[in-house]
């Protein structure tokens, strides 16, 4: 069973919002979409680029510095220059503090 810390309340992350917060020694992107909290590095695995500050379009986010996009849901990697998955988290609600996983 893994770990869980809360790193935000829901009042901090509204739906369509995101929130970039410190986990350990990681900036994490945590997404509201709908009601759904998703986390995921906010690193981009082309040039450690801020993902978080990209265009999010459902639940796909587009690099802002050169266009890789990623599923925030699981981290995939769907289209270049960008080759590598960014990593995810397991995110769960809790009364009203939204909690991430340690991997």
């Amino acid at each position: 069973m893994a770990d869980f810390e809360t790193v935000a309340t829901i009042d901090e992350i509204k739906p369509g919002e995101r929130l970039v917060v410190e986990f350990g020694r990681t900036w994490v992107a945590i997404f509201n979409v709908d009601g759904t909290y998703y986390a995921i590095e906010d690193l981009c695995t082309h040039d450690d680029g801020p993902l978080a500050e990209g265009r999010l379009t459902g639940c796909i986010i587009e690099c802002p510095r050169h266009g890789a996009t990623f599923d925030i849901r699981t981290g995939k990697v769907l289209s270049a220059p960008a080759l590598l998955n960014v990593p995810s988290y397991a995110v769960q609600v809790v009364g009203n503090e939204v909690q991430i996983a340690a991997q």
